[in-house]
């Protein structure tokens, strides 16, 4: 998922949020909800938004469904542009583009 950190908060790009499916498989519905449960903001069609406080838990929840082999790596890894900065909180979870 591509992501940029603006003033202490983690933006994951809209077009690289989950999507809910009715129809959808259990681990992808449950990954959708997780994450959205932790944002601070998860408007439909806009960026989800993760103040600082949460990112340990984000990693945390990432790896976990890394681990499961359900998702893909282009799921569960925050992707920074190039030159950024990971913070430590997030550099498990996360590689550069």
């Amino acid at each position: 998922m591509r992501v940029t950190i603006k003033d202490s908060v983690l933006y994951v790009y809209k077009d690289d949020v989950p999507g809910y499916k009715k129809r959808g498989s259990v681990t992808r519905n449950s990954y959708f909800w997780a994450l959205r449960s932790i944002a601070d903001r998860a408007p439909r069609d806009e960026d989800w938004e993760f103040e600082r406080s949460v990112w340990i838990a984000l990693c945390r929840m990432l790896l976990s469904f890394a681990e499961s082999g359900y998702l893909g790596a282009y799921e569960t890894l925050l992707e920074f542009p190039d030159g950024a900065t990971i913070p430590d909180e997030l550099r498990a979870c996360s590689t550069l583009l």
